[in-house]
């Protein structure tokens, strides 16, 4: 377990109040050991507390993986369901748990684990961990930005493979397993960070559309969302296109969201605020008349996660720092008609801001 990282989130801990975290799979538990468990019916429970050795509850046939991460006590168990519990019941007395402050990660321990641990840890209060966790990974260190970058370079060169493959006819279930098929060519992990959105014509007018049969049409506006995995780590890119000559209206449309992504990107800077750059890219389409029509926050981190901490939205007072790394990607939707987006990675540079993402943002003809 990386000594620097356990240390921020042991401080981090202390600030909020908690006693220990548990942490089932999933990018916390991976961030802090470097171990990847799938969520299953055997469950897995990390334990951190303030000043004792983590340790980790398992699956017998999971303890060699376990023993790969230095610096934790494994707690193993067998195929009898009752052990299961035993062995956490052991974990947690080990650690003096019972009757103390407990953080776990709500939109992660199911109620599965829940319910172990509310009968291992009797009297233990179960809180979000989420202040602690969200704080620990928002700012990435050289190594993260390292396999973000690539990320987004998997992505970008999976885009401009795919690009000269667009027809018109062809449907945006058939676009999107191209779109899929060039990613993983181009050496993304796997695992996407999730399905890519190939969204045209009325579609297009959906931020989170899910590709369907629907065949490419001349005039169309067509979006595509999509990002690579390396390492672990994930980009998310979107790009609007046209299929065909597109009408004037949304051509127009497309050179504002440009224009409102631009104006989001130049506000990234250390010290500044994830508002400031919601209301930099949101001005320049309210002033457009089309504020109404772009209707979700202009970004999210990216890490291990394509959302997680920091959120670009208008409401959120949160300082921007060196190493946080995040979408900027403003809107237009105009329902039954079409939709544009353009989405850009930016890292928080000591200097300012520093756009990962590079292919070209204007409004690509094909088909």
């Amino acid at each position: 377990m990386p000594e620097p990282r356990l240390a921020r989130l042991v401080q981090a801990m202390r600030a909020q109040g908690l006693e220990a975290v548990a942490l089932n799979p999933g990018p916390s538990l991976f961030y802090l050991t470097g171990l990847s468990f799938h969520l299953m019916e055997r469950p897995v429970i990390a334990l951190i507390t303030l000043d004792q050795r983590p340790c980790l509850v398992l699956p017998e046939l999971e303890r060699e993986k376990g023993e790969a991460s230095e610096g934790l006590d494994l707690f193993s168990y067998g195929e009898a369901e009752d052990s299961r519990l035993q062995s956490l019941m052991q974990a947690c007395a080990s650690r003096g748990l019972p009757g103390r402050r407990i953080g776990i990660e709500p939109l992660r321990f199911r109620v599965y684990e829940l319910r172990l641990l509310e009968q291992a840890s009797p009297g233990s209060p179960l809180v979000s961990a989420d202040g602690a966790l969200g704080a620990l990974r928002a700012a990435k260190d050289d190594s993260e930005v390292v396999a973000i970058r690539h990320a987004v370079a998997i992505a970008e060169a999976a885009l401009a493979a795919s690009l000269p493959l667009i027809r018109m006819g062809m449907t945006e279930r058939e676009l999107a397993s191209e779109l899929t098929l060039q990613l993983l060519r181009a050496g993304s992990d796997p695992e996407l960070p999730f399905s890519p959105i190939v969204a045209a014509g009325p579609n297009s007018a959906l931020p989170h559309a899910v590709p369907g049969d629907r065949p490419l049409q001349a005039g169309d506006l067509l979006i595509l969302d999509w990002g690579a995995t390396s390492r672990g780590y994930i980009s998310d890119l979107t790009r609007t296109l046209a299929v065909g000559e597109a009408e004037a209206e949304l051509g127009r449309i497309h050179e504002i969201v440009q224009q409102a992504n631009a104006a989001g990107r130049w506000a990234v800077m250390p010290e500044g605020t994830c508002a400031g750059v919601d209301q930099a890219a949101r001005a320049v389409i309210t002033a457009s008349g089309y504020g109404d029509q772009f209707t979700h926050r202009t970004g999210h981190g990216i890490g291990l996660e394509a959302h997680e901490a920091p959120y670009i939205r208008g409401d959120n007072a949160q300082r921007l720092a060196p190493g946080m790394v995040f979408t900027v990607e403003p809107g237009i939707y105009l329902p039954g008609r079409g939709g544009v987006r353009v989405e850009d990675n930016v890292l928080v540079t000591v200097e300012g801001g520093e756009s990962l993402s590079t292919f070209p943002r204007d409004l690509k003809v094909v088909g």
